[in-house]
């Protein structure tokens, strides 16, 4: 005989699916208000909702703005979210899990068995978003957690879908005599049709593409928005103030104001380096560093130490590793911003430490001289003080294109970027 299916795999199968709904609901609505082009906050939480969104740098904003948080970058502004196809996803395996449970004997076996394979895709996904996290983001955002547990928990429910698909076979009462010539399972569930295995796999399709359909469908036109930033005045660098950083494949000419100690522009950098731009820049750098010590523009430093790191990148820039200076400093930027509150003393042991033939040309005064025509090349472009700004040509990147809609920005503006 066999007994009736157990309640446990639509049981675990609804709790995985909740939990599916509950964080990638979160995570799509995390991403759907920065397409304002304006700067949010991102619930970074395992209870999301009962605190309030967090505001600058976080494990799930960095994930948010990553290049592997959504799809069609280049041909939407911000892209289609990622979580946007988990939540069709869930909401289909919420309905089967339902199902599953209130149907249990009824239900086909092949529907079980179906139920039981396609609970089992969203693990490997998962699988490898969080490889990413670990070795491209180095952090594990909260939300993206609760959706590797979502989908460890329904591919729990997806194996005991396949092993009670069949039925669960009573033990006879002891002592009780077995009639060889009955049928051995008179009550075993239904096998099912065939066509109930490519229904449940379009319904399964079906559902996950669906919001991410209308969301495409909905998506305004952001190009008018992408002109109105600014573009240089004066372009021409007659100077020789700029540096010139060594790119694999530049493509189009561009102009960046930084500064090696601001955290933003070491985000964007990385940003361009993730994203595949960077190497396609045929760039020019105008050092502009946030630090009154050389900036006459400001009355104190906002970056204590960074005019120092300013002359270490100039004066790589006579022997072609200017570029080396600059990422050297973005990556120890921790460092050397503690050292620059200690002092330029304390800042300038680090850079010579790595740098050491930089020495004889930090404190040169043809190196302060060419910082100063730096700072006048901005004056002259009349650009904001603040760090960072990109030019394409002559046409600015505005900073609400700077992360979720950098591809699509970059393809409107530059389009040989994206050839």
């Amino acid at each position: 005989m066999s007994a009736k299916r157990p309640i446990v795999p639509g049981l675990v199968g609804l709790l995985a699916s909740s939990l599916g709904l509950f964080f990638s609901g979160f995570s799509t609505h995390d991403y759907a208000i920065q397409l304002d082009r304006q700067l949010h906050g991102a619930h970074c939480s395992f209870v999301p909702g009962l605190a309030d969104a967090t505001t600058g740098p976080n494990a799930c904003s960095a994930a948010m703005t990553s290049p592997y948080s959504a799809l069609l970058r280049d041909k939407l502004w911000g892209g289609v979210p990622i979580a946007l196809f988990a939540v069709g996803l869930y909401v289909f395996f919420f309905a089967a899990s339902l199902h599953l449970l209130l149907t249990r004997d009824e239900a086909g076996k092949r529907t079980w068995q179906t139920y039981g394979v396609a609970a089992l895709t969203p693990l490997p996904v998962s699988v490898l978003m969080l490889t990413i996290s670990l070795t491209k983001l180095d952090a594990i955002c909260k939300l993206c957690a609760g959706l590797y547990v979502a989908s460890l928990l329904l591919a729990i429910a997806g194996v005991l879908a396949l092993v009670y698909a069949g039925g669960r076979k009573a033990k006879p009462a002891e002592g009780a005599a077995i009639d060889q010539g009955a049928a051995t399972i008179p009550d075993a569930p239904p096998t099912g049709s065939w066509l109930s295995v490519p229904a449940q796999l379009a319904m399964l399709g079906l559902a996950t593409i669906t919001p991410a359909a209308i969301y495409v469908a909905s998506v305004p036109d952001y190009r008018p928005y992408l002109s109105g930033c600014g573009k240089l005045e004066a372009p021409s660098d007659r100077q020789h103030a700029l540096v010139k950083m060594k790119t694999s494949d530049p493509k189009q000419r561009a102009v960046s104001f930084e500064d090696p100690l601001c955290p933003t522009c070491k985000a964007f950098h990385q940003t361009l380096v993730t994203e595949g731009v960077y190497d396609k820049l045929d760039l020019s750098v105008a050092l502009f560093p946030l630090d009154s010590d050389c900036n006459w523009m400001l009355d104190r430093p906002l970056h204590p130490g960074s005019c120092q790191l300013a002359r270490a990148v100039l004066c790589g820039d006579k022997d072609g590793t200017a570029r080396v200076v600059l990422e050297w400093a973005y990556e120890h930027q921790e460092q050397l911003r503690e050292a620059g509150k200690s002092g330029v003393e304390a800042l300038r042991k680090k850079i010579l430490a790595r740098f050491p033939d930089l020495d004889a040309c930090l404190d040169a005064k043809e190196t302060k001289q060419r910082l100063d025509k730096a700072l006048q090349f901005a004056v002259a472009n009349k650009v904001p003080v603040s760090t960072p700004q990109l030019y394409l040509g002559d046409r600015r990147l505005c900073d609400e294109d700077t992360d979720l809609g950098l591809r699509y920005a970059i393809g409107q503006i530059a389009p040989k970027v994206e050839q």
